[in-house]
Parts: structure tokens; sequence; C-alpha cells
């Protein structure tokens, strides 16, 4: 009996991009993943060596002051009010992704399924497969089947949404779900990048039945520190915060105090925004001078290109060759995304202009 083969990791596939893209003067534009790489703030890097945390074991729930640093952000970015007991620190929002419905499927081994958006996160889609569950897409939540949303341990859903930009309706996906009787768990670790309206997030539509998954990563350039945190449904928060400080899941204290000094400051995201914002505008004109249809976002840092023909692997390879750029194919995040290249804007501006001219030359 052959068990579980973890398949390709999807960039792996891009190795052949990726070397005809180092080969240009000047070295690779890599655009393929959402890795920051402008600097967090000096404050929160100061935090690492002056917390005094180290000898003792963090709380895996993260601390005190942590929870009251999400809250305090919550209610200015949100206008939502959380409880204390409705938040908890997560080793990064990935490892939670990843794992959670395992986790969920102990509490309710009744269900088997887990509902994604057809374009989307992949790890969506992996948590379910390493949970034994069936991973099952959705387009829109009208054409999800009856049967599947009974058998459903958790609905995902992600706004501003990796990898197209697009804003989902939270409210309608809440109602969704209780009206189903399935935990809405809501990626938001874009929210702060949200350029039509106001940054949004599911809990204020009510806490009861949704999970909102934040992350420092993007928002502070932290993705090294791997720290994020989940809030909502009570019962939800504890019953998974019970399970991971069984399984010691927990974010070292040095970086539960920097992410404090991170959640307190908005202003070092205003000028991220201001960064993300300028790169996007810039770039898309230069995607479209390729051939490629693309649209600004509705949030995210992503450019999601339809490829000339819509033959993306062959885009992908072109831009490399000949620009020295390295994106993401579209099948990345699910069949449905055939066609199309992922572009992440964490390049400063002087490597995308040297991108555009090498592209233009």
């Amino acid at each position: 009996m052959t068990g579980f083969v973890p398949p390709p990791y999807p960039y792996d596939r891009l190795d052949g991009a990726k070397a005809a893209a180092s080969a240009h003067d000047g070295g690779i534009v890599d655009l393929s993943i959402g890795t920051p790489n402008d600097p967090p703030p000096p404050a929160v890097v100061a935090a690492l060596s002056t917390s005094d945390t180290e000898r003792g074991y963090p709380a895996s729930t993260g601390n005190t002051r942590l929870r009251e640093a999400a809250v305090g952000w919550m209610g200015r970015r949100f206008g939502v009010e959380v409880p204390l007991d409705g938040v908890a620190a997560c080793v990064g929002t990935k490892e939670l992704v990843a794992n959670v419905v395992g986790w969920l499927r102990l509490r309710d081994p009744d269900r088997d399924t887990v509902l994604y958006p057809s374009i989307s996160y992949p790890t969506y889609e992996m948590g379910a497969i390493l949970a034994g569950c069936r991973a099952v897409p959705y387009d829109h939540l009208s054409a999800i089947d009856d049967a599947d949303a009974a058998r459903a341990l958790c609905l995902w859903v992600n706004s501003p949404a990796n990898p197209t930009g697009a804003l989902t309706n939270l409210g309608l996906a809440a109602d969704w779900g209780r009206g189903c009787g399935v935990p809405v768990l809501s990626d938001e670790c874009y929210a702060e990048f949200t350029w039509d309206g106001l940054p949004h997030t599911i809990l204020e539509h009510g806490l009861d039945g949704v999970l909102a998954v934040h992350s420092l990563s993007k928002r502070s350039n932290l993705a090294g520190l791997r720290i994020g945190f989940y809030a909502g449904d009570g019962d939800l928060v504890h019953y998974l915060s019970e399970v991971r400080k069984h399984a010691g899941f927990m974010v070292p204290g040095p970086i539960q105090a920097a992410a404090v000094i991170a959640l307190d400051d908005d202003a070092h995201v205003d000028e991220q925004r201001e960064r993300y914002l300028e790169r996007l505008w810039y770039f898309a004109d230069v995607l479209r001078s390729e051939g490629a249809k693309v649209d600004l976002p509705g949030g995210s840092f992503y450019l999601w290109a339809a490829a000339p023909d819509g033959d993306a692997w062959a885009f992908t390879n072109h831009l490399a060759e000949k620009g020295g750029v390295l994106v993401a194919p579209g099948e990345f995040f699910g069949p449905a995304g055939a066609g199309w290249v992922r572009v992440a804007m964490v390049q400063p501006m002087d490597r995308l202009r040297l991108a555009a001219a090498r592209l233009a030359g």
C-alpha cells in the first residue's frame, strides 16, 4: 500500500525560468512570490533584543499585551469590538491554514469536506489533503452543492484575494455559513492593502461562526518572524487554542514583543501602501506593453494578468528570457487560473524599472 506522497512544490517548477532570468546582467527580478522586500520599522526590529522574554516559555495564545494590540488594531482599522479571549496568536498564518482542518475534523468527525475558492492560495486545498479530507473548490457560494455543504467542516474565503486581488462579499459568506452550520474562515492577510474603498473584515458581520485570520508578514514586512493571529467566534477560538497548547504551537516571546510594536503603529503601513500602489500602476503598463491584459486589483499587491494567447507558461518564459523577470503561472492557484500569471509587486521601483528597460530593449 502506498501512503501519501507530497506533490512537487509549485515554485520548484519554475527552476528553468528562474535560471533564464538570473542569467541577465543585474540579476533576476523575482516577482513570483509575495515575499516582502521592504524594511520593517526599526522599532520593531529593536524590540526583538530588548523584550527580556528569552528564558521562559511564551504563552501559546499570545501574551496579554499582544492580544490587546490585536484587539486595538481591529478596532482602529475595522471598527469592530473583539473580546480579549476572542483572539489568539499563531506562528504565521500558513501553519494555521495548513493545520486547522485536521483540528476541526477531530471536533466534528462526521464531516470531511473543505470548501475553498477555485482560484486561490494553494494551502487551502493542501490543508484539506493533509487532513485526509475532501477538497472541493467553488466559484460562487450559490453554486455550492447542498450535499457538499452538509459535509463541510469549513468554508474558506480570502479578501482581498490571492492571486486575483478580488474583494469578497464577506457579509454574504458569514450568512451562508450560519445558514448551513459551517464555520467560515476568512483569510484577511491583505486587508490593509485594499484599494477599492475601506478595508473590511468578516467580523463586522458578527463573531458567531466565523474566524478572521490576520498576518503581520505583509502589513509590516515581517514574514521572517512568523507571527499572526486568529479572532472571532469565542467557542472556536477557545477550542483551537486548547488544541494548539497541547501541540506546542508557540510564538517566541521576542517575536510577540516585536509584534506589539508593529500592531500599535499604522504609519509604517500607510507608507507601505503608497509603495505598493505606485508599483501596481507602473508595472501594469509594463505588462500591457508585452501583450498582457491586466486591470488594477481591488486589493492585495498582485497583478493578475491574462497571458497573450492564453499561454501562461509561454508568457512566463518570455518575461524571464527577455526581461529577467520571474512570475507565477496562474495554474499554481488552481486549474481555473490557467491562462493567467500572478505578478507580485514586492521589488523596489529601481528593480521594476530595470525589468521594464530590458523588456523594452
